[in-house]
């Protein structure tokens, strides 16, 4: 049957013409949690499941369109736990992830379960789907493994039954388990190898694919159909040769996609691993930038038929011409807007619809291929519905030693009153990277009058291995400099005042203003670090309990003392800004502690603020309103406050 869309309500992510004056919204319209995300069809096309935030509390709601009912299930406040991924296992069965902060043997880090979610039972039943068995005559107790969350298959034609990876044996050896969903009986298919450390399935649900790291060296063993034995087919050194990463098999069990470098920019390959020589055919390539995505899969066929890049206009990439025609036909309906079919039902006629702009928030659509209709159904920032918002532009600038740099700006509301102040927003990682479309909070800076600017600094991801490598041993040095430049850039550009910018950062970002604030003063009035590296020497430490260690080193490099904001911090002149949560396990506090305990030694400019119960991403919603409240006044008092939006 032809595609066609008819949309039978609202066109919500439709360019929209404002007239009259710009408001500025509360806090809460940006630094509330979506209030919908996630939304997920059944396999049957009868239900959605979805993620509803609402007053800091976030839960998993099932409704079912036939029956009209809807449930709210594994409840949160997200200090506890916090809610991960979902899937639906059948009709029946939600199968959720959550993830909490621990304190084991002394080592503070998150663990993770995979817990099974009744749909249909009058007593609501929450079990954990796998779990370490305890000693018994004849064998010793299992480990309890840190991750018991990882899927690598939910075998659709068998709804039954999913297969996971958990080191229950022997730590950091996972071994490969089949899981009868209803009795939680397993069935080991392969047993734990020396420093593998994930598995990957073809669609015939056999293992195949063995990856690990032995000390910095990558390497992947593969399963011989022919032979049936595992042997060695890549191995390479991290940093020092582009990543070779494994995305998964077609429908043919001798098709291996992989993600690997192409005239300098990582592409996507098909790799015939039945022949001994592992030839490649090329099947996407962009020449300007990485393609960094998953594969998208036929839920009708098991193949692959796309991949997502992030650089498309619709974020996705279709191989299969009949889903590139039913993309087609959803942006007429949709223009001028980001369109991703996030979830089909099992036979694909019905499906949901995510779909975005620039300046408009996201919403959820319910798209049915027979009635050849397209239903809205969920915001995810009502606050924001039809309220004017800035948007972002792509830009580009030369760096100091004429490498381009691309970011985005988001312009200041009211800006045409005179020079706005600005804030340069570095992204994490540093090995990450920042995409066009709708941001929370650098909409939040642009409403109260600040223009912002986003630069993919080099040592960013999606520009190609030797970009992203400037990242490597190099803290505090080029990618540093890019940051100047771009305040720079944007103050001799856009309608900035030059002495009112500010560095704004989290993680690495927070890194990056600490040093901003030591070394750039000239350019910076103030700094913000949220969950920010303060030392790279406590970082590496930290590290050793855990199995990234030797990476990490090789990472860092040697000039951690030099390069550390805490060692320069007598050099420190402008106000700063810090925010941490306690129970952050990807950067610890003590970070920001120690940062703030010297700043007050030497007696400088600074406020601190930490938040009980924290975590590294913002992620409760009474710690994001607070930080942006503490950040909107700290700017306002150190690079004046913002003239008013008219």
């Amino acid at each position: 049957m032809k595609d066609f869309i008819n949309l039978t309500l609202l066109c919500l992510t439709c360019t929209l013409s404002f007239t009259g004056k710009a408001e500025i919204l509360p806090v809460e319209a940006f630094g509330r949690l979506p209030a919908t995300q996630s939304v997920k069809l059944s396999p049957s096309g009868e239900s959605i499941a979805y993620v509803v935030n609402d007053k800091g509390m976030s839960m998993i709601g099932v409704t079912n369109f036939v029956l009209r009912k809807t449930q709210y299930i594994l409840r949160t406040d997200n200090e506890k736990f916090k809610l991960g991924g979902y899937y639906w296992a059948n009709d029946d069965m939600i199968l959720a992830s959550s993830s909490y902060p621990v304190l084991r043997n002394g080592i503070a880090h998150t663990e993770s379960r995979l817990m099974k979610v009744y749909l249909n039972k009058k007593e609501k039943s929450i079990e954990p789907v796998i779990s370490p068995r305890p000693r018994s005559y004849y064998k010793k107790a299992e480990h309890v493994a840190q991750f018991q969350d990882n899927i690598i298959d939910l075998i659709p034609e068998d709804p039954d039954h999913i297969i996971m990876s958990v080191d229950f044996e022997l730590p950091n050896h996972p071994s490969v388990y089949k899981i009868a969903l209803n009795d939680g009986k397993r069935e080991r298919l392969v047993k734990g190898r020396n420093n593998i450390s994930g598995w990957l399935t073809d669609q015939q649900h056999r293992v195949r694919l063995g990856f690990g790291r032995d000390e910095t060296k990558i390497f992947y063993r593969l399963l011989d159909l022919k032979t049936n034995e595992w042997r060695n087919i890549w191995e390479y050194e991290i940093f020092d040769a582009p990543d070779i990463t494994p995305l998964g098999f077609g429908l043919d069990p001798n098709i291996l996609y992989i993600r690997a470098d192409h005239q300098g920019r990582y592409a996507i390959f098909r790799v015939d691993v039945s022949k001994a020589d592992l030839p490649r055919e090329l099947a996407l390539a962009d020449p300007k930038y990485d393609i960094e995505g998953s594969l998208i899969y036929s839920n009708k066929t098991r193949d692959v038929i796309g991949v997502y890049h992030g650089e498309e206009s619709d974020g996705k990439f279709y191989f299969d011409q009949s889903y590139a025609k039913f993309q087609k036909a959803i942006n007429k309906s949709l223009p001028s807007s980001y369109n991703n079919v996030s979830s089909f039902s099992q036979d694909e006629r019905k499906y949901i619809l995510y779909s975005s702009s620039a300046k408009v928030p996201g919403g959820y659509y319910f798209g049915d291929r027979d009635k050849g209709s397209l239903e809205f159904l969920l915001e995810e920032y009502p606050m924001l519905s039809n309220k004017p918002l800035s948007g972002k532009e792509r830009i580009s600038f030369k760096a100091r030693d004429g490498l381009k740099i691309e970011g985005y700006v988001t312009k200041a509301q009211g800006e045409g009153n005179g020079q706005s102040p600005a804030i340069i927003l570095p992204h994490g990682g540093p090995m990450a990277r920042d995409y066009g479309g709708f941001d929370w909070m650098a909409e939040f800076f642009a409403n109260r009058g600040y223009t912002v600017l986003q630069p993919n600094f080099r040592g960013s991801s999606g520009y190609g291995f030797a970009f992203e490598m400037e990242a490597i041993q190099k803290y505090g040095g080029a990618m540093q400099d890019d940051l100047q430049d771009a305040a720079n850039w944007l103050a001799n550009t856009y309608n900035v005042d030059k002495n009112r910018v500010c560095i704004v950062g989290g993680s690495y970002g927070g890194y990056a203003a600490l040093m901003a604030a030591a070394t750039q003063q000239s350019t910076f009035s103030c700094a913000v670090s949220f969950a920010g590296v303060a030392d790279l020497e406590l970082a590496l430490i930290k590290s050793r309990k855990f199995t990234n260690h030797v990476v990490a080193k090789k990472q860092f490099g040697e000039n951690q003392e030099e390069n550390s904001p805490i060692n320069l911090v007598e050099k420190i002149s402008i106000p700063v800004l810090l925010l941490h949560g306690d129970k952050d396990r990807v950067v610890s506090v003590d970070h920001s502690r120690n940062m703030a305990s010297k700043l007050d030694w030497h007696d400088k400019n600074f406020e601190y603020i930490e938040f009980e119960n924290g975590n590294h991403h913002l992620q409760i919603e009474k710690h994001r309103l607070a930080a942006l409240t503490a950040i909107e006044k700290f700017l306002n008092k150190h690079i004046g406050k913002p003239l008013p939006v008219l």
